[in-house]
């Protein structure tokens, strides 16, 4: 336990919203790019349906979203029975990390594609081709000309996804559950709390939170500010 201005506070929601919001986000940089990329590059007339498939959730209730995945994810789904095809003893994923991840990564996609999309989208054409002439390969042609272009939008992503992560309620209660220790996070502790009436625990919980947030926020800028000076 932490004693916070006199305040007993269990650490465990706060290293589980850590880690769960540090997996989701890498997860969706290694999958939101391809992503972006595709749709950034897309010409055909579906790709305002693609589009939009990835921003629903940005509209969707959380709880919604949350449902079809505890559905989906259910020890006796199709997901289950594919794990446990492929190994895992039980296939179970949901009330699990895993699980939480997997509800984070479909709840927060939106925040990691549309800026990696929208930076993809300044990406001259006629650079990307210029360098293909000069046999530049994949690798090559993602780390030394697409990534120093779209830095700023890999930023914004991954602090995005990190903080929507952080934040979330709905999805990770529906998915997770409330088990203290394994998904209890730091949203759903501070639901417990006010429901308690431990209103303290609740104040110390939401203020660490407040200037974490606060803190990520103005490390975005700065950094963002930085790259401006040096493209001026």
């Amino acid at each position: 336990m932490w004693h916070i201005f006199g305040v007993e506070i269990d650490p465990n929601p706060i290293w589980t919203t850590l880690s769960v919001a540090l997996t989701t986000t890498l997860v969706l940089l290694i999958i939101g790019v391809p992503i972006a990329w595709k749709l950034a590059r897309m010409t055909s007339r579906w790709k305002v349906l693609f589009e939009a498939l990835v921003a629903l959730p940005l509209v969707l209730p959380p709880t919604v979203l949350g449902f079809y995945l505890l559905i989906s994810m259910n020890p006796n789904g199709m997901v289950a029975e594919t794990l446990r095809f492929l190994g895992h003893p039980d296939g179970q994923l949901t009330f699990t990390f895993v699980g939480l991840v997997v509800g984070s990564v479909f709840y927060s996609l939106p925040f990691a594609v549309q800026p990696l999309m929208h930076a993809f989208e300044q990406v001259p054409q006629a650079l990307l081709d210029a360098a293909k002439t000069m046999r530049a390969n994949t690798a090559s042609l993602f780390w030394q000309v697409i990534l120093p272009l779209s830095r700023r939008g890999f930023l914004t992503a991954a602090t995005l996804a990190f903080a929507h992560t952080v934040g979330e309620f709905g999805v990770v209660l529906m998915v997770g559950g409330n088990i203290p220790g394994e998904t209890r996070m730091v949203s759903i502790a501070i639901f417990d709390h006010v429901e308690s009436l431990e209103y303290a625990q609740a104040h110390v919980l939401s203020l660490i939170m407040l200037i974490f947030s606060f803190a990520v926020l103005l490390s975005v800028y700065g950094l963002n500010r930085k790259f401006d000076v040096k493209v001026g």
